[in-house]
């Protein structure tokens, strides 16, 4: 600070006559050390640290289309592990409506590359209807062992306009809260994150 000219730059003596980013500067080699490589930001924070032309790019990497795909692709594989499960245990495993939500998330994050809104709210979607498909599968499984029935003909002959009866009857608080919290780590894990490491050699890269 100079009590004449206000805040000026340490390396020119000056007030800043520069537009955005100053062309010339030094890198603070402790400073960068020091930087965060563990805790990952998302979404207005990642974008609050970087450039318009370093979020540009990011933006262009994005792909709702694969990332939708991938949600789905690992929601439905998810769905058969989970009733495959509950069938074969005879028991309600509710933490993997948990774990089908960040299944969802993480590959929805790995191929689409998401830093918008949008690819949060179609994580979330896709971990609850991959969770209900799950549970549904679980009933037409558990309908199959009593009328001694092959899963896929089960499939074909279950009556499923009595589903929403069937899940009414069975649906409790707590398989609500597990599928608000897959919903959740649905839309959580759908985002690209970086570390503030990460974000500054996006910069220098730029």
């Amino acid at each position: 600070m100079d009590l004449k000219l206000g805040l000026i730059c340490k390396l020119t003596g000056n007030i800043a006559d520069f537009e955005d980013e100053c062309k010339s500067y030094n890198h603070d080699k402790v400073a960068i050390a020091k930087m965060n490589d563990d805790i990952e930001m998302e979404g207005s924070e990642i974008t609050a640290q970087i450039s318009n032309e370093t979020l540009e790019k990011l933006k262009s990497e994005q792909s709702l289309p694969a990332a939708i795909f991938a949600g789905i692709f690992i929601g439905f594989l998810a769905a058969i592990t989970w009733a495959a499960i509950t069938v074969a245990t005879n028991m309600k495993i509710g933490l993997v409506a948990i774990a089908i939500g960040a299944a969802v998330g993480l590959g929805m994050r790995y191929f689409g590359k998401g830093l918008d809104p949008i690819y949060g709210i179609c994580g979330a979607i896709i971990a609850i209807i991959s969770s209900f498909f799950g549970d549904i599968l679980s009933i037409v499984g558990f309908a199959a062992n009593e009328a001694q029935l092959g899963y896929f003909e089960a499939l074909t002959r279950f009556d499923y306009s009595q589903m929403f009866s069937i899940m009414s009857e069975i649906a409790s608080p707590m398989n609500l809260i597990f599928y608000a919290i897959a919903a959740f780590e649905g839309y959580k894990f759908s985002f690209r994150q970086f570390t503030q490491k990460d974000l500054y050699k996006l910069e220098k890269e730029n």
